[in-house]
């Protein structure tokens, strides 16, 4: 067994390797398996299993990467950046970031250029929070009881779009997670921008119901994705919205708590005052 994972775990650091070197060939399934010597139907489960997605998206992540690379190149055009990519035209790094990266390629460039940011600061239960939405919906949120310290983090985030500190609709339904009575919440709009991984985990972590506590490989196994337990605890750590994405809710097979990214003992009270309002 140890020696099939050890045959396994070389296969897929092949496959990577060759991935990378040659995207911009953009190699299909079947080439790669016969360069490590597997059937196609054999390496896909394979590959999938070990990196969590499959061959076909590792490689389009890998074109995105680049692509964004030669995208901060100013003088580089969207036709130049997709045949050094190795696509076959504008259309095709379109879609590829709309799916990938939430924005499409000249939005990338421009760092969030011609894209209208609306923010506010507001008090919850648990401190201070900035809440940032677009015309789409809620684009961040984050606890932070330094207004200019989270100011700085969302336009790193977006360094080229226009800022107006103004309360809009989008956000008063997002506050309204912190009422106790939660059937009063209007449908609440997200604006995310992230791998088709990270969406898939935040869409996952959206059906943990309010009071109820999952594992991190409780949500892998809910994705099909049963050795994935670290990207999917990755993912969580980039999540963007701060309890609207309820990444609170994921503690660690143990039984402890675990890691958060605005505080263990926010998580903490996070998870009793959920328990409370749910019980009363």
């Amino acid at each position: 067994m140890i020696e099939q994972q050890k045959i396994d775990y070389e296969r897929i650091a092949e496959a990577i390797i060759y991935i990378k070197q040659n995207f911009k060939a953009q190699p299909n399934l079947e080439e790669v398996a016969e360069k490590v010597k597997v059937s196609p139907f054999h390496f896909q489960r394979l590959f999938t299993n070990w990196v969590g997605v499959s061959p076909k998206k590792f490689l389009q992540f890998t074109s995105v990467e680049y692509a964004k690379q030669i995208l901060k190149e100013q003088r580089t055009t969207l036709f130049e950046t997709a045949y050094r990519t190795g696509l076959s035209g504008t259309g095709r790094l379109h879609d590829l970031f709309i799916k990938i990266e939430g924005m499409t390629p000249g939005e990338y460039k421009n760092g969030g250029q011609n894209l209208n940011i609306n923010y506010s600061y507001a008090q919850s239960p648990f401190g201070n929070i900035l809440v940032a939405s677009t015309s789409k919906g809620i684009c961040y949120m984050a606890f932070s009881n330094q207004k200019e310290q989270a100011f700085d983090t969302l336009k790193k985030r977006f360094p080229n779009a226009d800022f107006n500190q103004v309360v809009d609709r989008i956000q008063q339904n997002a506050l309204f997670i912190f009422k106790s009575d939660w059937k009063e919440l209007n449908q609440i709009k997200l604006h995310l921008r992230g791998t088709d991984f990270q969406l898939k985990v935040w869409d996952t972590l959206l059906k943990i119901p309010k009071g109820g506590l999952t594992t991190y490989g409780s949500i892998a196994n809910y994705m099909n994705k049963p050795k994935a337990s670290r990207a999917v605890g990755t993912a969580i750590g980039n999540n963007p919205v701060a309890f609207l994405i309820p990444c609170h809710r994921v503690i660690q097979s143990t039984g402890e708590f675990g890691q958060y990214h605005w505080g263990n003992t926010r998580k903490t009270v996070m998870i009793g005052w959920e328990a409370a309002k749910t019980n009363q």
